[in-house]
């Protein structure tokens, strides 16, 4: 048996023979399977995924940017949504296109709680983001002569900056307590990246101090903002409904369909992922399932955004002119 090891000193020497390599310091990711000839189809299809997710969401940042019509607080918000699902998407793909490409699974431990560290901030930012843009929404249909003032520029600032500093202190909280962690003999991941609850799954510390934060943090600095979601959505049926006029209805809820949309394939992956973590004791099944919230719908919120919306649509109809 391995000795007991500190993580600050998790720098080991495994003379056990992984897939014909020889480890050194750090974790393996086990990824989403062991054939070699299904990682190369899963490169291909990983890479086109992480290319389509940057380019769609980068282009929905400079349409934001560059026509005026959209310099409102909905586009703001929708902006600040499409960078953060490129940092997502990017906290978690490349390391796994590398991986495949050198035939190594390897990862530093460092590199590990890096990636465990941004994948829990950036989930945060998602959360936070979605709240703001309902809220938002909230305000435009409810309280439209009040509009401009409720939504005013500092008041959008604030939000995402409260939005940031809510899922850096979550994020660092659960890091600064996996630092504490022993990791003894058991050092395969099966995952394709750093999960939070995996990595602590490996610890032969007590873990339960962890575990109470995981769930106190997910009632606050999820559950929180995902009721505050329904809340809106909850007003802003009642105001609908009261009002005299089906197409003027049928004009407020118009303008909520995209973020519905985007708001249901988030939570929606994150549900289906502890649906799948409940019913299956299969750990790759469950790696395979978190692909549902960690790249699908940062890869579709752009293509929801732009073909549901005539503003978005006509932004990127001159973007492509001045491209070309």
């Amino acid at each position: 048996m391995w000795p007991l090891i500190s993580p600050p000193l998790l720098i080991f020497f495994r003379n056990t023979e992984y897939r014909n390599q020889t480890f050194a310091s750090g974790f393996i990711l086990l990824g989403l399977t062991d054939d070699p000839e299904l990682q190369l189809i899963l490169f291909g299809i990983f890479l086109f995924m992480y290319l389509v997710t940057v380019l769609g969401n980068l282009i929905i940042i400079l349409a934001v940017i560059l026509d005026s019509h959209l310099h409102t607080p909905m586009y703001f918000f929708l902006s600040n949504l499409s960078f953060t699902d490129i940092c997502f998407i990017t906290s978690t793909v490349p390391k796994m296109l590398v991986n495949i490409q050198r035939e190594s699974n390897a990862i530093s431990y460092t590199d590990c709680l890096t990636q465990m560290y941004f994948v829990v901030f950036l989930g945060g930012m998602e959360n936070f983001l979605l709240a703001a843009m309902a809220y938002d929404r909230y305000v435009a249909i409810c309280h439209p002569l009040r509009y401009t003032v409720m939504m005013n520029p500092s008041i959008c600032i604030v939000l995402t900056l409260l939005s940031i500093l809510s899922s850096m202190i979550d994020a660092l909280l659960h890091s600064l307590l996996v630092l504490r962690l022993s990791f003894c003999t058991y050092f395969e991941i099966p995952h394709f990246f750093c999960e939070l609850a995996h990595v602590i799954k490996l610890s032969c510390s007590d873990t339960l101090i962890n575990n109470i934060v995981i769930y106190m943090a997910t009632f606050i600095f999820g559950g929180l903002p995902f009721w505050g979601i329904i809340l809106s959505y909850v007003k802003i049926v009642s105001s609908v409904l009261k009002q005299p006029s089906k197409r003027h209805s049928y004009k407020a809820l118009s303008t909520c369909g995209s973020h519905l949309l985007v708001v249901s394939l988030f939570y929606g992956s994150v549900i289906g992922v502890y649906i799948s973590f409940a019913v299956t004791d299969s750990t790759r099944k469950t790696a395979v399932a978190s692909v549902l919230y960690t790249v699908v719908p940062q890869m579709l919120n752009p293509f929801v955004y732009s073909l549901r919306n005539k503003d978005m649509k006509e932004a990127m109809r001159k973007l492509s002119v001045g491209i070309v």
